[in-house]
């Protein structure tokens, strides 16, 4: 028996209820993309362990630690986004939380990463700055002031705290404020270095605005706390003006005596 095969032409009408009742049709998002889908002569991570971190730009080594992109986007291509959005290796790394989140495609294990990053190179940073003569290290002091408060929205005083030798005994936020303005108390500062038996100490304060010139009352304000330790035999051996690209150093301009 031979068996026909008919193609059948059902040119009847559907009606809106069964359309209605119809299964819709499934959606379809992007998946998210993968860098262990390229080939392995372009994954960061591989050409990292070949050829060195140094080989890699900002984009790829802030992507090791994303690890994964969003949908349609590979890690690169939103650690490329986050640099643009933060402006900087620095901006991304000195931002809080809630921004993080605010970022699409930083959940919460993201930026709690990304936080760990951030708080590992201060620490790395700050480790340059002890058991040392202060004196001795200014670059490293720059470089620690301009992590801890050069991208910092607001205007922050901190005050670094030396034993006789010139070495960092602690760092305080002294005083906090508005983007414009931070109003700082010197006789509290004057106490917390009889508390510590400090014999020196070094201040700092940024300018979130951007631009490191010291205003009238940045001068100011130096004098009034020189004048300030001086009763207690402390010495001010500089005023930093940070932003995060930008250090002035008082001392360096010749407005402290050496």
């Amino acid at each position: 028996m031979n068996a026909r095969l008919e193609l059948v032409q059902n040119n009847a009408r559907y009606s809106a209820a069964a359309l209605l009742a119809a299964e819709p049709l499934a959606r379809i998002e992007p998946a998210v993309m993968r860098m262990l889908d390229w080939p392995a002569r372009d994954r960061p991570r591989e050409r990292l362990l070949k050829l060195g971190a140094q080989t890699l730009s900002d984009a790829e080594l802030l992507a090791l630690f994303l690890n994964t992109g969003r949908p349609g986007m590979t890690s690169v291509d939103l650690a490329r986004d986050l640099l643009v959005r933060f402006e900087s290796i620095r901006g991304v790394l000195g931002t809080t939380a809630t921004e993080l989140r605010r970022f699409g495609g930083i959940g919460p294990a993201k930026a709690a990463l990304l936080l760990a990053v951030s708080e590992l190179c201060q620490r790395s940073l700050a480790e340059k700055t002890r058991d040392r003569p202060l004196l001795d290290a200014p670059q490293a002091v720059e470089d620690y002031l301009k992590w801890l408060i050069g991208t910092r929205p607001n205007e922050v005083f901190v005050t670094l705290f030396l034993d006789i030798k010139h070495c960092l005994i602690t760092v305080d936020e002294s005083a906090k404020g508005s983007i414009s303005r931070v109003a700082v108390y010197p006789r509290e500062i004057v106490r917390r270095a009889l508390t510590l038996n400090a014999a020196s100490l070094i201040v700092a304060h940024n300018h979130p605005s951007g631009g490191v010139e010291p205003s009238a009352n940045d001068r100011r304000l130096t004098r009034v706390l020189q004048d300030s330790l001086a009763l207690i035999d402390v010495r001010l051996l500089d005023h930093l003006v940070v932003t995060s690209n930008e250090v002035f150093s008082f001392s360096r301009q010749g407005w402290i005596p050496a």
